[in-house]
């Protein structure tokens, strides 16, 4: 495992002696945070000082009731530890069972006019509320003024504030057995009877009496806004207790427009976690500065940007990308996938690195640079184009590389790829975010269709083919 970060590693000698001066930014938040499930029976204080080990300094906490809090807070903060409360908004989690039983009028309904009441969505506990209605409103927001009456709690962190996915990340596909090229009805949610009502009283029309609603932008728009207005109402609640607010929203405001009708950049965030989770898009951390990079420029300019991230192999890497596209936080999902100690030593020696640089340039990280867009062209992607050839290897020899394997099973042994050889890839024709390309193996002569996703302004995703 890489132990330097090769972008922070020759501005790290500069004040490595001043590293204790820079817990925490200018800003006062974090440097470091975590997502993490807390229930009374764990052992909390050792998970505490492991955060203290490895340098994570926030917590975004998920636990079932304020009460819990109230038992966790004096043990994080023994620890420096600042916590926030990680809750589930529009899609329930611990209240799901009793609002199911009385209230099943509240949840959201497809385009094929059915509701997650009573049908299931990709999984069973996918029970997304509307929006819309009044008393979904009211019943949240008393929700999260329970949370605010906790004493040291210092924020709220908002997740699942949207809609169902209505176009999932590329590489989740294989797990669902789906292909979403385009948008298509049984995902496509927010169809609640008092929502198109809503619409009608403000455009004149019924979206569903379009050719294709997913083109309409004004109704695309329309549930965007009324998720805005719901997570604004939550943070005029949160900010008249005194705390922050903070969400973790997909990965920029554009594609989560398109995916789940999140436009989080017009939200009154004090800090935002977008989950910028390479392994389910590009697979390759080049998605981390491609991401913060739109992030910079269309975020609200009153939040500070932090980067939602995976442990994985490639954790430092990702940081780096993130760090350079203006990242000013990250967050890692989740402290319970760093084990090792040799894991923990490395995970320590960066995070020290980054407080190094960071005392090293009064008290903040140095400016990120200045870009507007990233660069969609995949071709100029090399992490993302070996990913995408590494796959057509994977079907030329047969070998399924979507194959997931049960906690603690033994990673099976995996035959040796053969050798591969594209030629010049061909672009066939694109639709919507879609550009379809060709391409030939020289060596097999297997052909391959090729398509590249662009949700928002990145290279948001890609899926292989095998042609016959």
């Amino acid at each position: 495992m890489r132990t330097k970060s090769i972008l922070l590693l020759a501005l790290v000698t500069l004040s490595v002696l001043s590293v204790c001066s820079c817990q925490k930014k200018a800003d006062n938040y974090p440097l470091f945070w975590t997502w993490l499930d807390y229930r009374p029976d764990m052992d909390f204080e050792a998970v505490c000082a492991k955060m203290q080990e490895v340098g994570i300094d926030g917590v975004m906490l998920n636990a079932p009731t304020p009460d819990d809090y109230r038992t966790a807070i004096p043990v994080a903060h023994k620890y420096g530890i600042t916590v926030h409360a990680w809750l589930w908004t529009m899609n329930l989690e611990h209240d799901r069972a009793k609002i199911l039983a009385e209230h099943p009028e509240w949840f959201s309904v497809n385009r094929l006019g059915r509701s997650l009441a009573d049908t299931t969505a990709y999984v069973d506990y996918y029970k997304f509320l509307c929006p819309a209605l009044p008393e979904v409103r009211e019943y949240l927001n008393d929700k999260i003024r329970a949370y605010c009456e906790v004493d040291g709690l210092e924020g709220i962190a908002i997740d699942y504030h949207r809609f169902v996915d209505v176009v999932l990340p590329t590489t989740l596909w294989p797990r669902y057995g789906v292909i979403q090229d385009r948008e298509y009805p049984e995902w496509d949610f927010g169809y609640h009877p008092v929502m198109i009502e809503k619409f009608k009283e403000e455009y004149g029309y019924d979206p569903r009496e379009q050719e294709d609603p997913t083109a309409d932008i004004k109704w695309r728009k329309f549930r965007c806004d009324q998720i805005t207005e719901v997570a604004n109402l939550f943070a005029q609640t949160v900010h008249s207790y005194g705390k922050k607010m903070s969400a973790s929203p997909f990965p920029t405001p554009k594609m989560s427009s398109r995916m789940v009708r999140q436009d989080w950049g017009k939200w009154n965030l004090d800090i935002v976690f977008p989950m910028v989770y390479a392994n389910f898009y590009t697979m390759d951390p080049s998605f981390a500065y491609d991401c913060t990079v739109e992030n910079v420029r269309d975020k609200n300019p009153k939040t500070t940007l932090g980067c939602g991230l995976t442990y994985s192999a490639d954790i430092f890497a990702c940081m780096d990308e993130a760090f350079r596209g203006g990242a000013q936080c990250i967050s890692i999902f989740t402290v319970n996938s760093i084990r090792t100690q040799e894991q923990k030593d490395a995970f320590r020696h960066y995070t020290d690195s980054v407080r190094a640089l960071c005392a090293a340039n009064n008290g903040r990280l140095p400016a990120a640079e200045k870009v507007q867009a990233a660069d969609t062209d995949p071709f100029k992607h090399p992490g993302v184009m070996a990913q995408v050839e590494k796959r057509m290897q994977y079907l030329i020899a047969g070998i399924d590389p979507t194959i997931r394997r049960r906690r603690g099973e033994p990673r099976p042994e995996m035959p040796a790829l053969p050798p591969i050889k594209t030629g010049e890839y061909t672009f066939v024709g694109s639709h919507d975010i879609v550009r379809d390309y060709t391409v030939t193996d020289q060596i097999s002569g297997t052909r391959f269709k090729v398509a590249f996703y662009l949700y928002g302004d990145v290279l948001s995703g890609w899926n292989v083919e095998k042609m016959e």
